[in-house]
């Protein structure tokens, strides 16, 4: 049988589901029913029962969820069961930012070294990690079994950096550049433009 292609909509709410079964974790839930996420989440009970019965369903008719088997399927489900190894592109300020983030290391996503072509950056101490020259990527690429490339650089140049990212053996990009990238099949890419986000919000402020 042929895996079940999950919707992009539906995989876009797990770290939402994620988020919130942790907090009711750290609360001391133990149990809770679609009706009571639903009224956490502003999300239907239906809807939460059909996201979940994507992947199995994780609960008992009439007995609800237990939150920490939940919290811990999802948390498989969206890879934190595993460490994954990053570079950033780009010791600008989003960059630095990032990689001062200590959240993603909770989360099991360990920044390995960060780049970037401004010669007056390299040697500047990020944490614990020194800005290094674009020069060194490829070798500290494939020395320390990256995964994941973060890029925080101008689009001018992200294109030509996520194709040496690929060519490196890169497997997912987090890409902050402003410019859609044309990558290879296989390759993941999640876009962040923080530019329409805000235009969003800008919008539904407008309507309100």
């Amino acid at each position: 049988m042929e895996p079940k292609e999950i919707s992009q909509a539906v995989i876009s709410r797990l770290p939402r589901y994620f988020r919130y079964l942790g907090e009711l974790k750290d609360e001391g839930v133990e149990r809770i029913s679609s009706q009571e996420l639903s009224t956490l989440m502003k999300v239907t009970a239906s809807q939460i029962r059909q996201d979940f019965n994507n992947f199995g369903g994780f609960g008992q008719q009439g007995y609800g969820y237990n939150v920490q088997y939940l919290y811990s399927e999802i948390g498989k489900l969206l890879g934190l069961d595993k460490t994954h190894h990053l570079i950033i592109i780009g010791a600008g300020n989003l960059g630095q930012a990032l990689a001062n983030y200590i959240n993603f290391e909770r989360r099991g996503f360990i920044f390995e070294g960060i780049f970037d072509q401004n010669a007056t950056l390299h040697g500047k101490k990020i944490r614990d990690m020194e800005v290094q020259p674009m020069e060194n990527l490829e070798r500290f690429v494939k020395e320390n079994d990256i995964d994941i490339a973060v890029l925080t650089i101008p689009k001018g140049g992200a294109v030509k950096v996520a194709e040496k990212l690929v060519q490196y053996g890169i497997k997912a990009i987090w890409n902050f550049a402003h410019v859609d990238l044309n990558v290879p099949e296989g390759i993941q890419v999640e876009n962040v433009h923080l530019s329409e986000s805000l235009m969003k919000l800008s919008y539904n402020l407008r309507e309100s």
